[in-house]
């Protein structure tokens, strides 16, 4: 896929990790769940490299457990209860993206969220953060979740534009599936939650974001027309 440019009239994001880094309300959940099991506490960064995983990845971290025990299934429940309980308090936008959505609604971008996290953390989180997206789209919108397309897919159709009038920004080769399956331009974020010897290189991204700060400039890059006023055009 090439840039849209001109055409450009989505920008759709994964949410952990890409847009808003969670880290901050997964990690001490995490804690709290070792530490009702007699269990000493984890350096961060091992936490960090999970959350990609989702829960079950990180209650089998957090209990040294493999993700495929049964046994396992109450310990997700519970660090879900813990999460719960301080969800949105340590959560930020990643630095510049609150100038990045901004830039999206003077160019008269659409915006939206394709995230693996189920709907209700999800809304939770974006009420907190005071984010307004066109579309959220959740696991349980869709028969597929990522790597399937079928979320950005529905996506497009509910913010009015082609696949590839869109691009998708995710930091999970997932991601980066999903959105060349849909036909879209990916930007990889490689400053994101990867896990343990991943590298956003092998994802196969149009283009990738070192930084989260990087990612408006490969949205909009120098020499790119930018899209002109207007509400997107519908299908």
């Amino acid at each position: 896929m090439t840039h849209p440019g001109a055409a450009l009239r989505a920008v759709l994001f994964d949410l952990d990790g890409t847009l808003v880094d969670t880290a901050g309300d997964f990690i001490p959940a995490v804690q709290t769940l070792r530490a009702e099991h007699g269990l000493a506490p984890l350096e961060a960064r091992l936490i960090r490299s999970q959350i990609a995983g989702g829960a079950r990845a990180l209650a089998g971290l957090a209990l040294d457990m493999d993700g495929d025990a049964p046994a396992l299934e109450p310990k997700r429940r519970r660090l879900l209860e813990l999460y719960a309980a301080v969800l949105g308090r340590h959560a930020r936008l990643y630095p510049g993206m609150r100038e990045l959505l901004a830039a999206c609604a003077r160019r008269r971008i659409a915006w939206g969220i394709v995230t693996n996290k189920p709907r209700a953390y999800t809304e939770s989180l974006l009420a907190t953060l005071a984010l307004e997206p066109g579309s959220t789209g959740c696991p349980g919108d869709v028969a597929q979740p990522k790597p399937h397309p079928e979320g950005l897919e529905r996506a497009c159709t509910q913010l009015g534009c082609a696949a590839a009038q869109a691009i998708y920004v995710g930091d999970h080769a997932r991601d980066i599936e999903a959105g060349r399956r849909a036909g879209m331009y990916t930007i990889a974020a490689a400053y994101g939650y990867l896990e343990a010897g991943d590298t956003a290189r092998r994802w196969g991204a149009n283009a990738i974001a070192r930084s989260s700060t990087a990612v408006a400039g490969l949205l909009f890059p120098p020499g790119v027309q930018a899209a002109k006023p207007g509400r997107p055009p519908t299908t």
